[in-house]
């Protein structure tokens, strides 16, 4: 499990292996203290679990299926930083919301808003998704806890407003018009809201 709350960022690149495509992520010093094989971590919002540990890298087996719905395929093309977020531990502060690290979805930047203070960005997501996202309800971008401003529920389009902070410890300040970001839907909403169009349907 993690929380959305990403304590630093990475690179990502390829790595030569035989079998299951492998990467790698080169956190900065520090983020993999005490970290063993088996360990999972959050790169981009997606749970990944430790394969090796190299000279200051992690390396993480990745199925096809992995590649294929989320962005990290993406992110190994334009050897771009990733979000990093170490599992969680029973006791530790939640500061954001629990995460399992399963990627939903993904969302393409619709619109980007900056300005005095503002740091909006405007995503668009496929499928049914957006039913599960609710003004002032919270989701996950790119493994970052975010609280939804605005929806547009027939558009498929939600809004999101980053704070300075965030725009400081993420990669998400870096997103353009176009780039596409991993969505998190929180689990319990999405089960409340199929159990709901499931008997709505039945009746």
């Amino acid at each position: 499990m993690f929380t959305g709350i990403v304590t630093t960022t990475g690179t990502l690149r390829a790595v030569e292996n035989d079998g299951a495509q492998r990467i790698a992520v080169e956190p900065p010093a520090g983020f993999a203290d005490g970290i063993a094989t088996g360990a999972s971590v959050a790169v981009d919002g997606a749970c990944l679990t430790v394969s090796a540990i190299g000279n200051g890298t992690l390396e993480f087996d990745v199925v096809a299926e992995t590649l294929a719905r989320t962005t990290l395929g993406e992110r190994l093309a334009d050897g771009g930083a990733v979000n990093l977020e170490r599992s969680a531990r029973l006791g530790d502060e939640v500061g954001g919301h629990l995460l399992s690290g399963h990627i939903s979805t993904v969302a393409e930047v619709v619109a980007v808003e900056t300005g005095e203070g503002v740091h909006d960005l405007r995503l668009r997501v496929g499928g049914d998704a957006i039913a599960c996202i609710f003004e002032k309800g919270f989701v996950a971008i790119d493994g970052i806890s975010l609280t939804v401003g605005r929806t547009w529920p027939a558009e498929g389009e939600f809004i999101v407003h980053i704070i300075p902070e965030t725009l400081a410890r993420t990669t998400i300040g870096a997103r353009q018009l176009g780039d596409r970001l991993n969505v998190e839907i929180d689990a319990t909403t999405r089960a409340v809201v199929e159990t709901v169009t499931r008997i709505m349907e039945a009746r």
